[in-house]
């Protein structure tokens, strides 16, 4: 957000801008995105753009981390029931396919070892509590409970739109997405809980 607060046109711009280029982020990347594109498609100009954001890698930086933050908020983890956690992250990519590809694009053009953000910007400290204190309870499996959660994460993505295997989407027959949860929900179960 910027500094100063916005007025109500200047919040509609300001959203504009960040629905457009969540799209455009999506589809081309980091390198590939045009500022052009961008403020054409929101009816703004470059001005205002990098009034509020500084440059295109502020913007993107804005836009993956409020997609982080869309994730970890949508899709709380419930540490006790990790299958049902990883369907409901299936779920969130079938929804949201832009938010998943704008994490691939990082990877791919920031950050390709390593966590996917800098560690003052991570967000699964919560997560790894809950994994650890499910752990404790005998719920999930011993093991580094960031292992863990880097596993039950690989395994939603497993028709993710960034699949290597087979991109799903949401105009699929709703009995091919019960299968896939179904399958998901058994094997997270099986891999990484104790019951």
């Amino acid at each position: 957000m910027p500094d100063r607060p916005l007025t109500s046109r200047g919040s509609a711009t300001y959203q504009r801008i960040l629905d457009v280029a969540t799209q455009e982020f999506a589809q081309y990347g980091i390198a590939g995105a045009r500022v052009e594109r961008i403020v054409a498609a929101a009816s703004t100009n470059k001005a205002q753009l990098y009034a509020y954001f500084g440059s295109k890698e502020g913007l993107f930086d804005a836009i993956f981390l409020g997609s982080l933050e869309r994730i970890v908020n949508v899709v709380p983890i419930d540490a006790t029931d990790l299958a049902d956690w990883a369907v409901r992250l299936y779920d969130e990519y079938l929804r949201r396919p832009d938010l998943i590809r704008l994490a691939t694009w990082t990877r791919l053009e920031r950050r390709p070892e390593g966590h996917l953000v800098e560690d003052r910007d991570r967000l699964d400290d919560d997560k790894l509590r809950a994994i650890a204190e499910a752990q404790a309870a005998g719920l999930v499996r011993e093991g580094d409970p960031f292992d863990v959660l880097a596993m039950v994460i690989a395994m939603s993505m497993a028709w993710s739109p960034v699949s290597n295997v087979y991109a799903a989407t949401a105009q699929e027959p709703p009995e091919l997405h019960e299968q896939r949860r179904a399958l998901l929900r058994e094997s997270v179960r099986r891999a990484v809980t104790t019951s």
